[in-house]
């Protein structure tokens, strides 16, 4: 291929033209399902269900256990399929990049993994996915397989209202702690509040660097000016609440840290667990600096740190940037299902 001017685009795989984009893919269209077929030729602890890639599930289920399902689009590995597996979840819609899975892609995944127990949908809190399982659920119900619902919404700065707050990174820990009692054998109603439990004292706060470019748009899906940062974006490009200069890993650390606060208070002398979330593009280096900055305020409050996880748990393709979360320890059960070892293509706890 030809070298393009500096500033042009290029030819892409169907004759159109890519601007800005430098990925390795084969055509941006197959991004999802060619993605797919990798993750299934690699892994075989996972598998596809009703002859459709984007139906994933755990490849053999334990009677008598109950399912969980979560769903979301592509662009977020390890969230939201990468927790599928050992310890954690049964089955995950994928839907195209940053797009909801279907209504029958969630059905068929449930006609696959229900063990007899019920099915818990566990899944982020935007419009598409909500109205998807709600249709799932109708269809279930048809079938008498019983589920119950419930979703993340952990962005502090995405509305005051935490009800109608986007689910993002911290959505982890509702993962893990219905996940182990899941494991455990619990009812449905067990694990949907195992769920409600991680939910209600779970909180993060994100902040992006750089944009990242969808595969079909080709461009990037926000601009920043060289030396800005954006704080409170979502994992789709969401607005935040301020653009500026990029701050310190302290000064992030303070904002975010005292954002999570004001909104779920936690004593001098209760415990935490801390997630420091990578976006996509930002070095483990930088994500450990961040992580030392979150503790020596948490020291300094007098709020003890059970667990820090730091990695990448949901992210925004390569999009720079960080996320904050803190899980309030509510009480001895949930740290030992916090601790839960588990096991999937993507994550593995010991």
């Amino acid at each position: 291929m030809p070298a393009c001017p500096a500033g042009a685009g290029r030819p892409d795989f169907a004759g159109k033209k890519v601007l800005h984009m430098k990925k390795i893919i084969n055509a941006p269209e197959a991004y999802t399902d060619d993605m797919l077929r990798g993750i299934y030729a690699a892994h075989s602890q996972v598998k596809y269900a009703a002859d459709d890639l984007r139906c994933y599930c755990v490849a053999e289920k334990k009677p008598g256990k109950v399912a969980i399902i979560t769903g979301g689009g592509t662009g977020h590995l390890p969230l939201f399929l990468g927790y599928v597996g050992e310890g954690l979840l049964d089955g995950c819609g994928v839907g195209s990049v940053f797009q909801s899975p279907s209504a029958e892609q969630i059905y068929n995944i449930s006609k696959e993994v229900e063990a007899g127990a019920g099915i818990l949908y566990l899944y982020g809190n935007y419009t598409g996915d909500i109205m998807n399982f709600d249709m799932a659920a109708e269809m279930c119900d048809m079938d008498d397989i019983p589920t119950k619902s419930i979703v993340g919404a952990d962005d502090v700065i995405s509305n005051a209202d935490p009800a109608t707050r986007r689910g993002v990174a911290g959505i982890f820990f509702m993962y893990k702690c219905a996940g182990a009692r899941a494991a455990q054998m619990g009812t449905l109603d067990e694990v949907l509040a195992a769920a409600q439990l991680a939910k209600d004292n779970t909180r993060t706060v994100g902040f992006a660097l750089t944009p990242c470019v969808i595969p079909e748009v080709g461009h990037p899906n926000f601009t920043l000016a060289e030396g800005e940062m954006a704080m409170g974006m979502g994992i789709h490009g969401e607005p935040g609440v301020w653009s500026g200069p990029i701050k310190t890993a302290d000064e992030l650390a303070k904002e975010s840290v005292d954002t999570i606060l004001k909104d779920m208070p936690v004593a001098s002398g209760e415990e935490v667990c801390v997630l420091i979330n990578g976006l996509g593009a930002t070095s483990i280096e930088e994500l450990y600096i961040l992580s030392g900055s979150v503790r020596k305020l948490l020291d300094e409050k007098g709020i003890k740190t059970y667990r820090t996880f730091v990695g990448e748990y949901a992210t925004s393709m390569e999009m720079a940037g960080a996320s904050i979360s803190l899980c309030k320890v509510a009480n001895d059960e949930m740290k030992r299902w916090i601790d839960m070892p588990v096991h999937t293509p993507f994550y593995t706890q010991v």
